[in-house]
């Protein structure tokens, strides 16, 4: 296939909700191109907007700025030359599995007899001939999301979308799919030009796509763009394949600034709101355990997911947190604990909650809320109070995470509880000298 041919390119897309006080934008300045033939992958955390560049797209979405050409014109609209599949698996449980594929055929305008024939046949080329009459509910996982591509492809799109296609399986269904789905591109056996894929795995990038565009959040934006240089079929254990897999850590992972921007603003301050990571505590405390008992106290970022066996994205959580909180530091790929850290990971249980209060303390957004829960009548706020003022700095969805993440950490530091029958914060009398102590 040739390689150099557009078919899509976004020019400063950005993506805004809301407008005054309350606007919060989800992309900036995104700008890419997709060529034919190629596999493109956009990876990113959990919030980076991935998804929404994907909807853009798709012409599901409309971009608040910017231009979507496809074919070097204006895409305006539902991109008829793009299909999506997503994470879930989407399907009519009351239709059967060539139903359901006849179904989007059907709303082409296809006759009956073709439909028929060409259901059959992309149900025969990923494996599914003699399931043609089962219904979603007596296929499995892997067999659903099959369902769910071949539907996509019935109507052989161009460019085929894909958000977290793999994300709902387990983890032998989701390996076979992808082994799969790669043999049919890589073959020819689809009518498709080229795929973009939204995944937050790292290694499924690598291994599967022609390049990987990276994305930040805070807001979405585009960091990098890499060529994935490496043969099919391509190996786990290559050298070259985690190196690759590395590079991609070290442009998440970042490098530790300095306090006062690693930290960022509270809301109504000038700058960036730095969002609590969404983590369990007993698995930050489990990461730092594991750094305190290993060699020099540091370890590379890429091994880490494997070694603790967690997922990429929520490794990067657990390293944001610490970053944060000032256990750790980041640099080119790797991650040291600091003494600080050292001093939690080795700590007895009571210890380690003071630890962690004068540290969450620090934080400029629970600052600021410990400071509104101290000046409210009798210490205590509504959560949509909480709920409307974080809604200024984050998109609704995010705001609510926001507010269990605050929850959970405040009642593991006893800075804070919540009444959740009532929906009522409370400022914590235990450990106030903890946060007035940080305060001065």
């Amino acid at each position: 296939m040739p390689k150099n041919n557009h078919i899509l390119e976004l020019r400063n897309v950005s993506q805004i909700y809301g407008s005054g006080n309350q606007r919060f934008v989800a992309i900036k300045n995104a700008n890419l191109v997709i060529n034919e033939g190629e596999f493109v992958t956009l990876l990113g955390p959990s919030g980076c907007g991935k998804s929404t560049l994907l909807r853009i797209v798709a012409g599901l979405q409309q971009p608040s700025e910017g231009v979507v050409l496809y074919r070097d014109k204006t895409l305006l609209g539902v991109n008829p030359h793009a299909a999506i599949v997503f994470q879930t698996f989407a399907l009519f449980p009351w239709l059967t599995a060539q139903q359901n594929i006849e179904i989007v055929l059907k709303t082409r305008g296809v006759p009956l007899k073709q439909r028929v024939a060409r259901a059959i046949e992309l149900l025969s080329l990923v494996g599914l001939d003699g399931f043609e009459n089962a219904y979603p509910r007596e296929l499995s996982g892997g067999m659903r999301q099959k369902v769910g591509f071949v539907r996509a492809m019935a109507t052989e799109p161009e460019l085929l979308c894909m958000d977290e296609p793999f994300s709902a399986l387990d983890v032998l269904s989701a390996e076979a799919l992808r082994g799969e789905l790669l043999e049919l591109w890589l073959s020819g056996k689809i009518p498709t030009q080229a795929i973009l894929m939204v995944t937050h795995n790292i290694e499924e990038a690598v291994f599967m796509a022609d390049r990987i565009v990276v994305m930040e959040k805070g807001p979405g934006r585009i960091v990098a763009d890499l060529k994935v240089d490496l043969p099919h079929p391509r190996q786990r254990r290559d050298p070259n394949f985690l190196a690759l897999v590395d590079q991609v850590y070290s442009i998440l992972a970042g490098q530790t600034q300095p306090e006062h921007i690693e930290m960022g603003a509270a809301p109504g301050e000038p700058g960036r709101v730095r969002a609590l990571p969404h983590i369990i505590i007993n698995d930050l405390a489990g990461l730092l355990e594991y750094l305190d008992n290993i060699h020099d106290n540091r370890a590379d970022i890429y091994r880490l997911a494997g070694e603790l066996r967690v997922d990429s994205n929520y490794l990067l959580h657990l390293i944001e947190a610490v970053e944060l909180l000032g256990f750790a530091t980041v640099t080119q790929g790797d991650i040291y604990l600091t003494p600080l850290g050292k001093t939690f990971a080795e700590a007895d249980l009571l210890t380690r909650r003071k630890v962690f209060a004068t540290r969450v303390c620090r934080l400029p957004l629970f600052r600021w809320l410990l400071d509104m829960l101290r000046a409210a009548h009798k210490q205590e706020l509504e959560r949509d109070v909480i709920y409307m003022a974080l809604e200024l700095q984050f998109h609704p969805e995010e705001a609510k995470r926001q507010i269990e993440t605050a929850i959970n950490w405040g009642r593991y530091a006893k800075v804070i509880s919540y009444d959740d029958i009532n929906e009522m914060f409370y400022f914590q009398p235990g450990d106030t000298t903890l946060c007035n102590s940080e305060k001065n």
